[in-house]
């Protein structure tokens, strides 16, 4: 089903308002939607399924036929901080990391990062968008400012653990496996594509921060956050 995604601002008297430039020129070009179509809405909370009423040149009008709640979250926040990657390696992470589900993305600044942010936070916030229409999800994820592990408030989490490709006594499936109650928040911390040095290691670990093994492979970044990202959504 077409999704679009809206504000309450857009919605009054059981009907829905779709104003963005880009949202009106997809319906109307790309899927060349007609009055009496039903396409989909999403606000951040609800999905909306909705019968199409009118289409101008600034504004889609439609009526709301059905307000469901919310059934793709996971009840676990989870936030992935992921040192900044080059090229589209963050864009393809960011992408991936919401159709998978997880709660939030916080850029991260690290010792052995390269990569530059001039202007890429609007980029990501559209490849969010984007993707949350794609998997028919209902809540966005977050885009988080970018920081530096100093900066990261450790104590707000449940469980929290690193991906460390020099660990060999903590898998990750032995660390979840020994969680007796669920947690509320979740974090885990990916390094860049040159993975963290020794001294951040050591700083995340006096945080409580547990480094973890994915196994005998080296993973690249994007790789390993996605993953770790998939299998914390099916586990919580």
């Amino acid at each position: 089903m077409i999704s679009v995604i809206i504000s309450k601002d857009n919605i009054a008297n059981e009907i829905i308002e779709i104003v963005d430039k880009n949202d009106i020129n997809h319906l109307k070009n790309a899927f060349r939607i007609k009055p009496g179509e039903i396409i989909r809405a999403v606000d951040g909370e609800y999905e909306y399924i909705c019968e199409v009423l009118n289409i101008e040149k600034k504004i889609i009008e439609a009526k709301i036929l059905e307000r469901n709640e919310d059934r793709f979250s996971s009840e676990v926040y989870i936030e992935a901080a992921i040192g900044i990657l080059k090229n589209d390696k963050m864009d393809l992470t960011i992408q991936k990391l919401t159709e998978i589900g997880v709660s939030k993305i916080t850029p991260l600044l690290t010792k052995r990062g390269v990569a530059k942010i001039t202007e890429k936070k609007d980029k990501w916030d559209l490849i969010v968008k984007e993707a949350t229409k794609q998997c028919q999800a209902v809540k966005l994820v977050e885009i988080g400012e970018p920081k530096k592990l100093l900066e990261l408030n450790y104590k707000e989490y449940d469980l929290m653990f690193v991906p460390y490709e020099c660990e060999d006594k903590n898998s990750l499936r032995n660390i979840l496996n020994k969680v007796e109650n669920k947690p509320k928040k979740v974090l885990y911390i990916i390094g860049p594509e040159g993975g963290f040095d020794k001294e951040e290691i050591e700083f995340l670990t006096e945080k409580g921060v547990m480094p973890v093994s994915l196994g005998k492979r080296i993973l690249r970044a994007e790789t390993a956050s996605i993953i770790v990202g998939g299998i914390l959504v099916n586990e919580f």
